[in-house]
């Protein structure tokens, strides 16, 4: 039975005019506004991230808290950001899908960079007491908010714009992005920790990276502002009279929790990359002792080794399906998490780069690249935006709110236990694993044959009723 018809996500209750037929797909448009949104929002948060194991735990906490304390606290605001994002998922996912992703797009963009920007803004502990810790956990609330719809929406985008054949190497741009973010906020500290005395980098080398955050905000302006929304986003717009009378997260919460949960379990596989950059980095500095600037260029090294090895798994993904590269990059970037720690708790640097090349700049990526079409392709294009934001917002909040605490709880008093930290990860691989052994393979479905796949009879049925009431309630008046 085909449901083709009922493929409408809800739409605001004046929404803009579409007809059938005013856009074209833009493959390569939608995938550059969804890189350059990815590249920001990940530069955001790793340079977070990286400052928080570097220099925040010094700045925002108080002069007399232990070092394994200070570091506790500062993976707490790392965790923060991850909490909120269900929340920020459950407004942003909705919105995407009724007013479009464009506007959820532009939206995150400039909640993102602001708080970005605030944050090297604010005062330190020393300056302000505890309003300082405050402010910078109200900061990291709103990127959390942020970030839950951004890459949903731009994944979206990218993914109704690709033709069927190149879905996951079109959506691969975005995690692309996500990657040379990251990368970008690794390297920008490099040179503030070589040139920089150190009351240089704590007094305000550290904020530069935050307030370089609005460069990258009106490049992705000036990209976004000009994409169009993709045609089966309009399409369902003005197909469907349901879309009107159907909220995206109660439909999705009545049909498509399945969906949601298997994606919220494979998305635990981002404890691989929580652990990797963030705990990695500050037990090799704080704990091993190992140089910061050194550490930092072994993330860089892996970052830039995944810019070129997303795309060419995502290429592989579109030619024998999402499932087979998805699991075997989250098993090999486990199996390569034990040495690599090994060689950081031994300060082993020729193993360090080694090793964590092939742990996140190879395996890693393999399941990183491929998870946009992956768990996109779960839903149908009325509640994709909300479905994806909702369930990868989950695992990311369990995965990147937990792993910093728990991997330092677990890592001992000393902070040396490296190997406990190594068997959470492998614990959350597992995870990943079987929930990606439940889904269907989707490679060589259209998108409406995706809309149909996903959509029961009874929803079919319901979403039919609605039509035949409104077509009723239309010809009366």
């Amino acid at each position: 039975m085909s449901t083709t018809h009922h493929t409408g996500s809800p739409g605001p209750t004046n929404p803009p005019h579409h007809s059938a037929g005013t856009s074209a797909k833009t493959p390569k448009k939608a995938a550059l506004a969804s890189w350059i949104g990815s590249a920001l929002e990940y530069y955001d948060f790793a340079v977070y991230g990286t400052a928080a194991a570097l220099v925040l735990n010094h700045l925002f906490f108080p002069e007399d808290a232990s070092p394994g304390v200070a570091i506790l606290l500062s993976m707490g605001t790392v965790g923060v950001a991850y909490v909120v994002r269900p929340l920020g998922a459950l407004i942003m996912g909705p919105l995407g899908d009724r007013y479009g992703r464009k506007f959820v797009l532009m939206l995150t963009l400039f909640m993102m960079g602001g708080a970005t920007f605030a944050v090297g803004c604010l005062p330190t502990y020393d300056q302000a007491g505890l309003l300082a810790p405050a402010l910078l956990v109200l900061c990291r609330v709103i990127q959390g908010l942020s970030a839950s719809g951004e890459q949903a929406s731009a994944i979206s985008v990218s993914l109704e714009h690709s033709d069927d054949r190149h879905r996951a190497f079109t959506t691969s741009w975005t995690l692309q992005g996500t990657q040379f973010g990251t990368l970008l906020a690794t390297a920008v500290f490099i040179p503030f920790t070589l040139i920089l005395t150190e009351e240089q980098l704590f007094s305000w080398g550290w904020r530069v990276p935050f307030w370089a955050s609005a460069v990258v905000v009106f490049v992705a302006y000036m990209i976004r502002r000009h994409l169009e929304e993709p045609p089966a986003f309009e399409e369902a717009q003005t197909e469907g009279t349901e879309v009107k009378r159907t909220a995206p997260l109660s439909t999705l919460l009545k049909y498509h929790k399945a969906a949601v949960i298997r994606i919220a379990a494979a998305a635990m596989v981002n404890t691989i990359n929580v652990v990797f950059l963030v705990w990695s980095l500050s037990f090799a500095t704080s704990i091993v002792g190992l140089e910061r600037s050194t550490m930092l260029w072994v993330s860089v090294v892996a970052n830039f080794v995944a810019l070129f090895t997303i795309p060419a798994w995502a290429l592989l993904a579109d030619k024998i399906g999402r499932k087979p590269v998805f699991i075997v990059g989250v098993l090999g970037a486990v199996g390569f998490m034990f040495p690599y720690l090994a060689a950081v708790s031994a300060g082993n640097w020729t193993l360090i780069f080694v090793l964590g090349a092939l742990l996140s700049g190879c395996f890693y990526s393999m399941a990183n690249g491929i998870w946009p079409s992956f768990y996109a392709e779960m839903f149908p294009t009325r509640v994709r935006v909300t479905g994806l934001a909702l369930g990868t917002q989950i695992g990311f909040a369990i995965s990147g709110g937990i792993t910093p605490f728990l991997a330092t709880s677990v890592a001992g008093a000393d902070g040396s236990s490296w190997i406990n930290v190594a068997l959470v990860v492998a614990a959350a691989g597992l995870i990943s694993v079987v929930a990606a052994l439940t889904a269907k393979e989707t490679k060589d479905r259209s998108l409406d044959e995706i809309n149909d796949l996903h959509t029961t009879r009874t929803e079919a049925l319901e979403l039919g009723a609605l039509d035949r009431k409104e077509a009723s309630a239309a010809g009366r008046r």
